[in-house]
């Protein structure tokens, strides 16, 4: 069906792709803006006159009609300027158009229609209205790409003829413009590392090719250049130039290759300068040719989603290369490892070694010219490999040439030329004409690996080269865009699907797979017949694989690897660098779940890095990182693990300056240089101290030493090693260190260090007073000054004070008065200023007698009891001193301790007074009957002590004391009859035949016990039926109302802004939710009534979560209490049997009551520690189910949290004949 006609044809149509409009040319120069469906949106002219609605507005400040001309005049302000403005030769006449990213605005490139044509751009937005029109360039071709970006519109531009550029003859840019139609930078086309020769020249084409179209990838950091040119006299033939452009106000770089589908390998490096272009010219793609007909594409378009696939088309083939970002670097382990990074630039690899270097883009330490014979295809490598083991450097271009160079990198910084590269060989694959390559593998053993693409059905070949020998072989995969594993033993490929196979000359076998294709991957051998596969997909997802072993992800958001000292080290998306130890990466695999995985994952070390920082290369031997930032600036890192990795290797080779040193600049703690092997540190003090020499760096070692976190004694002892090594090698250079020693250590030895000096005064006494001032650098000046005072030598307090500049008005008078004093008297108060009480006790007593009476006044104002004891041992004093001890005993209630004082010193009557308070009433009566106490005063103590026993429960002890020293056997009845012990009652009334003490005091308190048994046992059966009827309340409460009954929050209530004091628990919901948690509450409460709140918790009170739990708590009491009871019932109810037919009638209800609620708490018991089935569950399988389960796990079951407590139910209390009723 016919839908629209336009008389005058259209030359040209382009559509935006975001928002579905068509814009087409026509033949009389109009410009048409349609819709999907052919709606005409705008129709307008194709050469307006007017600039457009973003005009510039221009007040003359600083053009050139407001500047002196001199002589000339005003009128040189108004004369035109004269530029000349032409088209180029190569420009097709047809217009242009290219849409911004997002759609919203378009450019054309048009010619103008003045008499002198030239190229123009026009911005224009979506409903097609003029926005801007670009300033005049000279020269400007047909060529037009905006950036899909939006910031810049790409052109061509010609120099060196008639209307075109002013430059050299010959020179071709790629020039830009803003969308205000003004230029904004250029870089010029690098003809010269393109395969154009003069040959070329014709009158259609000048100067030998012509730019045809420029083409921005989708994520606007790639230009491809689409240039054709002459081919001998069969025709055109194309090829596509692919460049790498950034603008940007920072330092860009990020080195990497660009792989494709069908086999095509680009090395890559990002970078810009502070609004300065510059790019990297990185491939030269050949369009296909055959003898009869050169090559030529038909079109050439980026992928509109995938940024970096790139798809061409012939009159035979549409071809499509994906390409990726890698990092190629040395992998040459310490210590010769260089750190060396290449990036190719054109016919160029740039060089820099890290190791010495940290050239930051688009510059580089050294530039390598390769220019390989004129016959190939290209002038550009696809590709380089450093070597595993030396500083070879091999070379790959796509037809299967191969340079391989020795770089003679310069390992050491300094003067003089980085490296020194020479050519060893070059080369072409014997299997050249049958392919193209892309990767290139150098091996330590002089074999190169070529992978490549069969021309026929693109299977991959990968050939082997001996570098001394002419011949190869090729080995053809089973399907094609494998690469090649970077080993230095050995062929790994890996396939598109992910497959690894170890290949051999006729077979090859698989080794394992990982879930996808990994465009970086790596092996990593851990012993002889162990070896790992690391590798990172294009997603981020980092997995780890070996041999026997599924793949395991080791990260989901990886961005770069590497390995390095033992180390996988990767960065992540979180902006973290990780560093997993390569030994626990066996665990890692072999663990069984992924509990297990977490807790691996955990113990590996982790630093922050730079938001999108990754992984340019690693250099051991200088214990660095080389990171890239989004922004393109490197930053060299010094993590922990690598820096250890180096200084553990230094100390097991007893390197300890080196070792030294490197922890002090990477602010490592010292004291690791002992940690790492104590005992060997300890035997090798003497290498150490010569090694390290300066006594700073001692100082700055000892002091880490000190601060570490190991014990006490472990300080002590390293401290005192080094001291005496130091005092044995030369006691004057190292008296700083000696001192050091002594000071860190914990608690610090002051009075050793002051010693120290005191040796050395009299010898050198500049360098006492050197080392006065460095001690009391290290300690507090008052602390040094009282140390000094305790070791009783004036002279050198008095030069800790005058170098610690104190006043001498606080000190003088003060030791003026110690001066006048006796020698004792005088350490005596100095003991007693520095608070040294025992020492200060000890000069006192050495002071003589007549400072006794002060002695005891100090005694106890500083409690110094025991220590007089020992300074008067054996003396008369020492009694004194015993009296004076009791009786502060006996004031703190230490009855006992007091008594043993007083009987020492022979104190008795003190002594007995302390033994009846204590109730030792043995001790006492002892002591009492030896004394000859008279008789009516030991009857009165007798009935005194029976009484406090009586009181305390302790019937039968007071029974005894009564009954021994009152002679009183009613008073003993009575006493035992209180405490239930009805046997023994019976045997002193029988023993001293007072057979009128059983119907006086043995039968009433037989019934009176009776009832009170019976009292309790009523109490018990009460508290019982109502804490079993609440127990049942609340079990329901639990079923009805789980919410209620734990205690859920209220989401109402989380906007209240008054602070509740009440605490709400939280349930397994909280964490998905922003609301607030009562965990997550700062409390507002003193500490006062905190303290009041954990009193409360478990109290029960009715209401609160832990009620429950606290009447389960009550019940497993009161069965103990019952026990008792019972117990109390045994001992009873035979001596009721016995007495009189009230008593056994007593005795028999008794045992009923007793037996009944005995039955009845037991099966009470049984039924509130049964576990019940909770009501109301399902089986449903749903996301709120499995928390429901959480949530149930989590709550605490008072069944399982309270011990259910043991009756004992035995037979043996009743007394069987009151069951079988034998009458009176």
């Amino acid at each position: 069906m016919l839908l629209a006609r336009l008389m005058e044809g259209f030359s040209l149509r382009h559509g935006a792709q975001t928002i579905l409009l068509l814009c087409l040319f026509t033949g009389d120069n109009k410009l048409i803006l349609m819709t999907s469906t052919f709606d005409v949106l705008s129709e307008t002219s194709l050469h307006p006159s007017d600039f457009g609605e973003d005009a510039p507005i221009n007040v003359g400040w600083g053009s050139k009609q407001t500047q002196f001309h001199g002589s000339a005049g005003k009128s040189a302000a108004q004369a035109p300027a004269n530029v000349n403005l032409g088209i180029s030769p190569d420009d097709d006449m047809l217009p242009r158009i290219s849409w911004r990213g997002d759609g919203a605005f378009f450019c054309v490139s048009s010619l103008s229609p003045a008499e002198t044509k030239h190229r123009v751009l026009r911005v224009y937005d979506r409903q097609a209205v003029l926005q801007t029109t670009s300033e005049p360039v000279a020269g400007l071709e047909h060529s037009l790409s905006w950036r899909p970006s939006g910031n810049l519109i790409a052109a061509t531009q010609r120099f060196g003829f008639e209307g075109g550029g002013i430059g050299k003859a010959g020179r071709h840019d790629v020039v830009f413009f803003e969308r205000n139609g003004l230029r904004h930078g250029e870089f010029g086309i690098r003809v010269g590392d393109l395969n154009i020769d003069n040959s070329s020249k014709t009158e259609d084409l000048r100067w030998g090719y012509k730019v045809r179209e420029l083409r921005w990838s989708s994520d606007s950091n790639v230009l491809a250049l689409w240039i054709t040119r002459k081919e001998g006299d069969a025709g055109m033939e194309s090829f596509l130039c692919v460049l790498r452009i950034l603008i940007h106000f920072y330092i860009k770089c990020s080195s990497g290759r660009w792989e494709t589908t069908i086999g095509k390998i680009l090395e890559v490096q990002r970078h810009a300068i502070d609004y300065q272009l510059f790019r990297y010219l990185k491939q030269e793609i050949v369009a296909p040719s055959n003898p009869s007909q050169p090559g030529c594409f038909t079109s050439v378009e980026w992928h509109p989603e995938s940024a970096l696939t790139l798809i061409l088309t012939t009159k035979s083939q549409v071809i499509q290369r994906t390409y990726a970002w890698v990092t190629s670097s040395s992998p040459t382990a310490p210590p010769l490892d260089t750190g060396s990074v290449a990036v190719i630039d054109g016919s160029d690899i740039l060089l820099t070694p890290f190791r010495t270097q940290n050239v930051p883009p688009p510059m580089s330490s050294y530039q390598l010219a390769v220019l390989p014979d004129p016959s190939q295809v290209s002038r550009i490598p696809v590709n380089v490999c450093f070597a595993h083991s030396s500083d070879m450097l091999a070379v790959l271009w796509e037809t299967g040439y191969i340079e391989v160079w020795d770089l003679s990198t310069r390992l050491t910084p300094g003067r003089g030329k980085v490296m020194d590269p020479k050519r060893v060989t070059s080369r072409t694959s014997p299997s050249a004409n049958s392919g193209s390559y892309r990767q290139v593998i150098l091996r330590s053993d002089g074999a190169l690996l070529l992978l490549g693409s069969d021309n026929g059905d693109g299977s991959d070949i990968i050939t082997t080269i001996e570098i001394e020998e002419e011949a190869g072989r090729s080995i053809v995969m089973p399907s094609r865009n494998g690469r090649l594993l970077p080993v230095d033993q050995g062929i790994i490929w890996q396939s598109s699907g992910g497959e690894l196979f170890d290949v051999r000359v006729n077979t090859s076998s698989l080794i394992c797979s990982f879930p996808s294709f990994c465009l970086t991957s790596d092996r990593v051998i851990v012993d002889d017949s162990s070896s790992l596969y690391l590798g990172l997909t294009g997603s981020g997802k980092m997995f780890i694989n070996a041999a026997d072993s599924s793949s395991a992800l080791i990260a989901s958001n990886a961005t770069s690897f590497t390995l390095a000292s033992g180390f996988l080290i990767f960065t992540t998306g979180n902006h973290e660098a990780v560093f997993a130890d390569i030994k626990s990466l066996f665990s890692y695999i072999k663990a069984g779940n992924e509990n297990d995985r977490e807790a691996l994952r955990g113990s590996w070390e982790k630093r922050r890095v730079e938001r999108g920082s990754r992984i340019v290369v690693p250099v051991p031997s200088a214990m660095g990182l080389v990171l890239q930032m989004p922004r393109g600036n490197l930053e060299t890192i010094n993590p922990r693990p690598l820096v250890m990795e180096v200084v553990k290797q230094d100390l097991n080779n007893q390197k300890y300056r080196k070792a030294f040193m490197a922890c002090r600049k990477h602010r490592i703690d010292l004291s690791v240089i002992v940690q790492h092997d104590e005992k060997k540190f300890l035997d090798n003090v003497a290498a150490f101290v010569e090694d390290v020499k300066e006594v700073d760096h001692i100082n700055l070692f000892l002091t880490n030493i000190g601060r570490s976190s190991q014990s006490p004694e472990a300080i002590a002892r390293i401290c005192d090693t080094v001291r005496e090594e130091l005092e044995k090698k030369d006691l004057t250079r190292y008296v700083n260190s000696i001192l050091t020693a002594h000071v860190v250590k914990t608690p610090p030895d002051h009075t050793s260090g002051l010693g120290l000096l005191l040796r050395l005064r009299d010898a050198n006494t500049e360098l006492v007073e050197d080392a006065v001032k460095y001690i009391i650098f290290l300690v507090d000046a008052d602390k040094l000054f009282d140390t000094a005072l305790g070791v009783y030598d004036f002279s050198l307090v008095l030069m800790i004070a005058q170098h610690s500049q104190k006043d001498p008005r606080e000190y003088l008078p003060f030791l003026r008065e110690l001066r006048a004093l006796e020698k004792y008297v005088q350490r005596f108060r100095i003991d007693d200023h520095l608070k040294r009480y025992e020492s200060a006790l000890k000069n006192l007593g050495l002071a003589g007698d007549d400072h006794f009476d002060e002695a005891i006044t100090y005694i106890e104002r500083h409690q110094l009891y025991e220590i007089a004891l020992s300074i008067w041992k054996g003396t008369e004093r020492q009694n004194t001193v015993l009296s004076v001890y009791g009786d502060w005993l006996f004031e703190r209630r230490e009855f006992r301790q007091a008594a043993s004082v007083f009987v020492e010193s022979g104190a008795l009557s003190k002594a007995m007074v302390a033994y009846e308070k204590a109730l030792e009433w043995q001790c006492l009566f002892d002591l009492a009957v030896r004394t000859e106490m008279p008789e009516e005063d030991l009857v009165a103590m007798g009935y005194r002590v029976g009484e406090d026993l009586t009181s305390k429960k302790r019937y039968l002890e007071a029974a005894r004391v009564i009954l021994d020293y009152a002679k009183d056997a009613r008073e003993t009845v009575i006493t035992l009859v209180q405490g239930n012990e009805f046997s023994e009652a019976r045997r002193i009334m029988t023993l001293h035949r007072r057979p009128e003490l059983l119907a006086d005091v043995i039968y009433p308190g037989a019934l009176e016990s009776r009832y009170q048994i019976k009292e309790d046992v009523n109490e018990m059966r009460e508290q019982l039926r109502k804490q079993f009827s609440r127990l049942q309340e609340l079990r329901i409460k639990k079923v009805e109302e789980p919410d209620a009954f734990f205690g859920v929050e209220d989401t109402a209530l989380h906007n209240v802004d008054v602070m509740t004091d009440v605490s709400m628990p939280y349930t397994a919901f909280t964490r998905y939710t922003a609301a607030p948690s009562a965990t997550s509450r700062s409390s507002k409460q003193s500490s006062r009534s905190k303290r009041k709140q954990e009193r409360k918790v478990g109290s029960g009170r009715k209401g609160t979560a832990d009620e429950e739990e606290y009447l389960f708590k009550s019940v497993a009491k009161l069965v103990v209490k019952f026990t008792t009871t019972r117990d109390e019932a045994r001992s009873l109810i035979p001596h009721l049997f016995e007495f009189t037919p009230d008593h056994r009638e007593e005795g028999s209800n008794l045992q009923k009551e007793v037996d009944a609620f005995e039955r009845e708490l037991q099966e009470t018991v049984e039924d509130i520690w049964k576990k019940r089935a909770e009501e109301g569950e399902t089986a449903t399988d749903s996301w709120a189910a499995r928390m429901e389960q959480v949530e149930k796990a989590k709550r605490v079951n008072s069944v399982d949290s309270v011990p259910k407590p043991e009756l004992g139910r035995n037979a043996d209390w009743r007394l069987r004949l009151l069951d079988l009723d034998l009458g009176a």
